[in-house]
């Protein structure tokens, strides 16, 4: 599963990863993330949250690349990751020095509360 979500408010972008996620899932999502990106202001903070996911498909690293690039256009400013399990990084970190050309600061936090604290999020 993944979920996008986001909090105008505090010009946050939400990613949810749970259980085993394939490419379809995805595909699915990157409509949804250009629309809430267009409600975001340049600045907008990113938390990507890996804590539930089982896998994620090889398939899914190309459109998870244009993701980060919709992100990356739209002008994203933080990026906090939440990966309890370091062998969960499918590659995130990688695909990052490629598709974020304005080299937004990435954080990985092992817990929610860590990431809050680096969110500033009350």
């Amino acid at each position: 599963m993944v979920l996008v979500t986001s909090n105008k408010i505090k010009q946050l972008l939400f990613f949810t990863f749970a259980g085993r996620v394939e490419v379809d899932q995805i595909l699915q999502s990157h409509n949804d993330t250009a629309t809430i990106i267009a409600d975001l202001a340049p600045g907008f903070r990113v938390l990507a949250d890996l804590t539930s996911l089982d896998s994620m498909s090889v398939d899914c690293a190309p459109e998870i690349a244009k993701i980060m690039e919709l992100c990356a256009k739209g002008g994203v400013k933080l990026i906090v990751r939440i990966i309890p399990d370091p062998s969960k990084d499918i590659g995130f970190s990688i695909l990052s020095r490629f598709h974020y050309r304005t080299k937004p600061r990435t954080i990985v936090c092992q817990t929610l509360s860590e990431a809050e604290k680096h969110l500033s999020l009350p």
